[in-house]
């Protein structure tokens, strides 16, 4: 699965220089029929290729261990950071309706604004021209500013925006761990503090048939994290005092303490498919059966799919090889 991260010394040299060819991403996918021409993409092969290659690149690993933090991460950090800060300034206004704090749209406008400065910041001068097309992926990571909103996908634009970055070669191979667990990890801090300051709505959620509200990678990744762990079983997870012993090094009960936090009543009540879940024998299985649901769930359902968007580095052309 390397084949996307840049690698020095492959075909890619022989290509023609990367520079001239960026475009500002756009949505392909109108219609139910054109779901087709997603899963025979270039962008889906690659985009799935980037979420197992990192699924194994966490494997059996706790997101206290040691590991490579370059600059390009530490960059990603600060970027969020700011995000971060943004929400500090922009509080939530009083208005009638509950949910959906129109301050977010504030808060969004400001992204909106200053999103390509941002990511110039993360990429060398000679990448400059990426900038644009890289941006608009972050842009659409944070939820929808019009109905505020928040759900699977934009948390899959955000893994296109590290998948792009891998594309371009400012991310490497060996940065897979820092990757989730520095990176990603960081970004689901920021965007549950925006579900939270702004209530927001979960976008197309399937209520309590769905995994969860708002994310579902880090119950991948954080599965993936627990594999031959000698002590935490799946059945654990929905003990609290496991839970509140181990979330901070496991991303799976990291996301499991914030559902807890955020909902009242029995888990099994709220959080259906999770407890479900927690009857599965292994986390090898669990990571198995989470991949299959993702792609049915989330990657082949046309009202996620319809929002995503594709340029020159995650293309809709079919795949090559």
């Amino acid at each position: 699965f390397t084949s996307f991260f840049h690698l020095p010394g492959t075909s890619e040299e022989v290509a023609p220089p990367v520079q001239t060819c960026f475009m500002v991403p756009k949505k392909e996918i109108n219609v139910v029929s054109d779901m087709a021409k997603w899963k025979r993409s270039q962008a889906y092969a690659d985009y799935m290729g980037f979420i197992l290659t990192l699924n194994e690149g966490v494997r059996g690993k706790k997101l206290t261990c040691e590991y490579k933090v370059s600059e390009p991460i530490e960059k990603l950090v600060a970027l969020l950071n700011t995000l971060d800060r943004w929400i500090d300034e922009t509080p939530p206004v009083d208005q009638p309706s509950r949910f959906g704090n129109k301050a977010f749209r504030t808060w969004y406008a400001k992204l909106d604004q200053e999103a390509e400065r941002l990511v110039s910041a993360v990429i060398p001068k000679h990448l400059a021209d990426a900038a644009p097309e890289v941006a608009v992926y972050l842009k659409e990571s944070v939820g929808n500013s019009t109905r505020i909103d928040y759900g699977t996908g934009h948390e899959a634009a955000f893994a296109a925006f590290l998948c792009c970055l891998c594309k371009i070669g400012v991310l490497r191979v060996d940065d897979q761990m820092a990757i989730v667990f520095k990176v990603f990890n960081r970004y689901l801090e920021v965007m549950r503090k925006l579900q939270k300051t702004y209530r927001m709505e979960p976008a197309g959620s399937q209520g309590v048939w769905g995994l969860d509200d708002f994310q579902f990678l880090p119950f991948i990744w954080g599965s993936s994290q627990l594999i031959d762990n000698p002590s935490l079983e799946p059945r654990h997870f929905v003990d609290e005092k496991v839970v509140n012993e181990n979330h901070k090094d496991f991303m799976f009960l990291e996301c499991i303490l914030f559902i807890t936090e955020m909902k009242t009543g029995p888990f099994a009540e709220h959080s259906n498919q999770l407890w479900n879940i927690s009857a599965v024998p292994s986390w090898s299985k669990v990571n198995q059966g989470l991949i299959r649901m993702y792609k049915a769930e989330c990657l082949e359902k046309f009202p996620v799919i319809q929002h995503f968007k594709f340029g020159s580095l995650l293309p809709i052309q079919p795949v090559t090889s």
